[in-house]
């Protein structure tokens, strides 16, 4: 589940706010998909680290009661504030606004991070060298995709396809945008501090990070509530850079996702905040509804 975590650490820092928190609920068709969740999830952390028979029950048994702690203790949060999303989404916001409901999404990482190690931190330490070898390759494979899909197009062709992305994120909240707000957004894109290049060397710290832990947490036969320790430090670093710079970077690109938000949602008309408004509210009333299932 750690690994998980890691895919929605971009999406926690994205100018759209909503999304990360229909990550967090675990999938986005969230009614029919949440029962799935740990199953789903188990398939995709054994892709990455190839459970042996012993640890498959215990993985499956983690992520089982990961999902029935997220429904009580998480959801409950979730809903709250997407409730205050709405109220917020009435009127005019500031970026301070938005950077305030980015604190609070964090927050909900944080506690949704914590949870997962405490859980999965007796399967991190049976996992065997073999399984951190493979895991090594799985990521080598994926960051050459990766390195094909942003690093080898043209400059131009990548601002194209993140400005595609963003506007297809905003359109799921607000519905169709005017041309002057996808110019709007093209031009969020441009003037991002976000780089191609930066993303895959924060990419490649974050795993080297984990792999390192993970060495750790072997070769000094940690025990479980050694290496939970060990993997928060992990998770922290992930979210915040050790590096000054990087650091400060991490911030800027924040504070531009505040402000974008804040832009794009002000230029909005009355009938795109009553979209925004209703996702939101569907949204909030699906994970209560959720919540309140045994």
């Amino acid at each position: 589940m750690f690994l998980l975590i890691s895919r929605i650490i971009r999406q926690a820092r994205l100018p759209l706010a909503v999304l990360a928190l229909l990550l967090l609920s675990g999938c986005s068709a969230i009614r029919i998909g949440y029962e799935q969740t740990p199953s789903l999830l188990y398939w995709w952390l054994d892709k990455h680290v190839d459970f042996n028979s012993t640890q498959t029950p215990a993985a499956r048994q983690a992520l089982d009661d990961l999902q029935r702690w997220h429904r009580k203790q998480a959801l409950p949060g979730y809903a709250d504030l997407l409730s205050r999303m709405a109220r917020t989404a009435e009127q005019d916001v500031t970026a301070q606004q938005a950077c305030s409901l980015m604190d609070e999404i964090e927050n909900q990482l944080d506690q949704l991070a914590q949870q997962s190690i405490a859980l999965t931190a007796p399967i991190v330490t049976g996992l065997q060298a073999p399984q951190r070898e493979h895991l090594a390759r799985y990521w080598a494979r994926k960051n050459e995709d990766w390195a094909d899909d942003w690093l080898a197009p043209s400059e131009a062709r990548r601002l194209r396809k993140r400005s595609d992305a963003a506007i297809e994120r905003y359109e799921d909240v607000y519905g169709r945008l005017t041309p002057a707000q996808n110019e709007q957004i093209e031009r969020h894109v441009r003037d991002s501090v976000w780089t191609p290049q930066w993303g895959q060397q924060e990419r490649l710290r974050r795993q080297q990070d984990l792999l390192q832990a993970l060495e750790r947490i072997h070769a000094e036969r940690l025990d479980a509530a050694q290496a939970q320790a060990v993997l928060w430090k992990v998770w922290q670093r992930w979210m915040n850079p050790p590096h000054a710079t990087d650091k400060q970077r991490m911030q800027a690109w924040r504070e531009q996702g505040c402000r974008h938000l804040a832009a794009l949602h002000n230029s909005t008309s009355t009938e795109q905040r009553q979209r925004a408004i209703k996702r939101l509210r569907g949204y909030e009333k699906d994970l209560r509804e959720l919540a309140g299932r045994s």
